[in-house]
């Protein structure tokens, strides 16, 4: 961390100069929008390779590390890609079209309204076979009413302009920007960032993303710790605010710190009058329903929840935390068996994240069946939780390489899926992400049973057989909690970012991937040519595959696409 301090007067300057041009943003032309933004992602990919190698050095990573392959998919790509999208979405508004094409629009169970946002583009169908993704509406959106209920900033013909604070993350790298990005885009307001002390290394590379957006006097950054971004959070000149971060910080901007911050939350009286939307993570489970599975599925399916676990070191917010396994299913001891292992043998990493031994050593202490993993990197699993206790397992996000995992009784996967989603809904704190590892065949016995279920998850994405977080990567998908939720009970947050095609009344986003690697789907129901995904932990090209999708993502050059998918199958 460092300790780069932007003074109050600073700060005052700056948001000062972002009011002066709010309006002017807020009304500017679309084509001179569009150019910006492809000035954005030109530079993205500019300093893409410094981006990731600070982020590497930052974090510890050893050299050459397939590691590295996280850096870039959720740092440049996601930012690379947010742009194309959106690109593509503000050009078709321009001509007076909504931002999606009528062809993704489609009616699903109980009569919800789907739009199709994943695969869209034919790069994305060949380079994301056998994945997809689909945003679903609240349920007064029909197909009839969602243009009216879809870009509705750029319905304003006199929007009048607003002045936001955006407190950045300090685990994705691309969070911060993408925020930003959003707040712009989708709501038109001028942003002041400020930066995380945890990833502020990064903000000169940022400020070379946005410095023709700075150079125009609509951004501005800032850095220092909380105390900076209290006095940003409580200036008379913003007018709203969006946080990434813990619902701790986020109550204490709400209600105050201390005990009186408690009781003004307990009366729901906030001391603050500016509005603020908000994504706070959670407790994230995965749920493995019973199925026929081989012991090569068995193995496959590990390693897309250790990958959902140990992703960044499991300082992410869409983490998984508990494992919801069957109780009565004959392959159960043996999926926890090589839970177990792979994460045993996942490559070492530093525990880069402040605070991680603490959390660790407090989850550890606290659960009477705690197992060492590793603990270089602070791995443990806390078995047997009791799914009718009050565990802290279920209610305090970890934010670190620790889960737990609770047996819920049956075999039967209808009736089991039942009460996994119960429990869920439930029993679990936040409704950010939720995963489900499921059989094609299972799926489709399951029938109206297993889209029922889907509806009926409280979660803002919910995954099925890939980790959830692929709707962050996703960049039509909408990324934030399950709507609805009270300032007093944040849970997971308020309102939704990323969504490129600027839905603005989403209830959540669903994303799908294969059950099995495209080598073994025959059998399996499937038909795709998706190999090992390059964000598994265990993918041994990561590093080179995801550096080349970065490059194809920037450039669209079809040469790159022969060492690509080299790269991609050696994984």
């Amino acid at each position: 961390m460092t300790t780069k301090l932007t003074p109050h007067a600073d700060l005052d300057r700056s948001i000062a100069e972002l009011a002066a041009q709010a309006d002017a943003w807020a009304r500017l032309d679309i084509p001179t929008k569009l150019a910006l933004l492809t000035d954005v992602k030109d530079r993205t990919a500019g300093v893409a390779g410094a981006w990731v190698e600070a982020a590497v050095a930052a974090k510890g990573l050893p050299a050459g590390s397939p590691l590295a392959g996280e850096e870039w998919l959720s740092g440049p790509y996601a930012v690379i890609t947010w742009a194309d999208a959106h690109r593509t979405a503000l050009s078709r508004i321009w001509r007076g079209l909504p931002p999606y094409d009528d062809e993704w629009v489609r009616t699903g169970y109980g009569g919800r309204t789907l739009v199709d946002v994943l695969p869209v583009e034919w790069h994305e169908r060949l380079l994301l076979s056998g994945y997809s993704g689909e945003v679903w509406m609240q349920p007064d959106v029909t197909p009839a009413n969602l243009a009216d209920h879809t870009a509705s900033f750029y319905r304003d013909p006199e929007p009048e302009g607003r002045v936001c604070v955006v407190l950045g993350a300090g685990n994705i790298a691309s969070i911060a920007p993408l925020d930003v990005l959003y707040k712009l885009y989708a709501e038109g307001q001028v942003v002041i960032l400020k930066m995380n002390p945890v990833n502020d290394y990064l903000g000169p590379i940022l400020e070379q993303i946005f410095s023709e957006l700075v150079r125009r006097g609509f951004v501005r950054f800032a850095y220092g710790d909380g105390g900076v971004g209290a006095y940003l959070a409580a200036h008379s000149g913003i007018d709203s605010i969006h946080i990434t971060g813990s619902q701790r910080t986020h109550d204490t901007i709400v209600f105050g710190g201390g005990e009186e911050g408690k009781a003004r939350k307990e009366r729901s009286e906030p001391i603050l009058d500016t509005p603020i939307t908000s994504e706070l993570g959670g407790v994230s489970p995965a749920i493995v329903v019973p199925g026929p599975w081989s012991d090569a599925d068995l193995r496959f399916q590990a390693e897309n929840f250790v990958t959902s676990k140990l992703h960044n070191g499991g300082f992410n917010c869409i983490a998984s935390q508990v494992l919801v396994v069957p109780d009565g299913w004959e392959h159960t001891h043996r999926f926890l068996e090589l839970v177990e292992e792979t994460i045993a043998a996942a490559p070492s990493r530093p525990a880069y994240y402040p605070g991680a031994e603490e959390r660790h050593r407090d989850a550890v202490e606290r659960h009477n069946h705690a197992v060492h993993l590793d603990t270089g990197s602070l791995r443990a699993h806390l078995r047997n939780v009791a799914p009718d206790s009050k565990s802290f397992v279920f209610t305090e996000e970890f934010f670190s390489s620790v889960f737990g995992t609770t047996h819920l009784p049956g075999s039967d996967a209808g009736a089991f899926l039942d009460a996994a989603v119960a429990f869920a809904n439930d029993t679990l704190h936040g409704t950010l992400g939720a995963t489900l590892m499921v059989h094609p065949a299972t799926i489709a016995e399951l029938g109206e049973r297993f889209d029922r279920a889907i509806a009926e998850l409280r979660y803002g994405c919910i995954g099925v057989n890939v980790w959830s977080a692929l709707g962050f990567l996703s960049p039509r998908a909408t990324w934030g909690g399950y709507p609805g939720a009270p300032l007093n009970d944040i849970e997971s947050g308020q309102g939704v970012v990323h969504n490129a095609l600027l839905f603005d009344k989403p209830e959540k986003t669903v994303v799908r991937g294969p059950f099995r690697p495209f080598h073994r789907m025959w059998g399996s129901g499937e038909f795709h040519l998706a190999p090992k995904p390059p964000w598994f932990v265990t993918n041994e090209t990561a590093a080179r595959t995801a550096r080349l999708l970065t490059e194809f993502a920037a450039e669209g050059k079809l040469r790159t696409l022969p060492a690509l998918f080299a790269s991609a199958l050696r994984g």
